[in-house]
């Protein structure tokens, strides 16, 4: 009984949530509606017992990308009226491009209904190993039999964060206010790092 009061909760919030993010006219009403939306759905993970996916849910999309957004948002200069001008002007094409995606999901399901579509069947490679959680299936596989794919991923991710680096880098001219010359810091004396005044009653102190 718990759980099914449970499920229709999450469903209902994650559901009104969902539309809050896309109705909100504020860009961070609508963030804090979408992490909402992320932890109502961490929880209907948990019930159905996919604690993994119901932990990447609020580590990766409320943690970092959630909370990004928010950050962006926040610290943008937003003009309000040009947003919303934006948004109307191209409503169409996203009317457009919504019944595109509707019409594809529509064929995808009347060919796998026709028998058009073959589905994979698994063949017990990756059978779970009995008494132990998800999390540490998911680890069994990921370093065994996904061992190279799981790699590659990460040297994926490694490549697009110096691809980042390398693009937003600047190089600065040596007198520029942001440009730091690391091995002149570091044979800074103390004495020559700060100046002791000692200055006249009445008289202030020149910079």
């Amino acid at each position: 009984m718990i759980q099914t009061f449970a499920f229709y909760l999450f469903a209902l919030i994650v559901v009104a949530s969902g539309t809050l993010t896309i109705m909100a006219r504020n860009p961070v009403h609508s963030v804090l509606w979408l992490i909402l939306a992320f932890f109502n759905a961490a929880g209907l993970m948990v019930l159905v017992g996919a604690e993994f996916i119901a932990m990447l849910l609020i580590v990766v999309y409320v943690g970092a990308v959630a909370v990004l957004f928010l950050f962006v948002v926040m610290m943008l200069d937003i003009d309000f009226a040009e947003m919303r001008a934006g948004f109307i002007n191209n409503f169409p094409l996203g009317i457009l491009v919504a019944l595109v995606l509707l019409a594809e999901l529509v064929l995808g399901i009347g060919a796998y209904r026709a028998g058009a579509l073959e589905l994979g069947v698994p063949d017990g490679t990756a059978a779970a190993v009995v008494g132990e959680s998800n999390i540490t299936n998911i680890g069994i596989l990921l370093y065994s039999k996904y061992l190279f794919l799981f790699e590659a991923a990460g040297l994926v991710l490694l490549v697009a964060m110096i691809g980042a680096i390398v693009l937003t880098h600047r190089e600065r001219p040596e007198g520029h206010r942001g440009h730091q010359n690391i091995s002149r810091q570091n044979r800074r004396r103390p004495q020559d790092a700060t100046e002791m005044k000692n200055p006249e009653v009445g008289k202030g102190v020149e910079l």
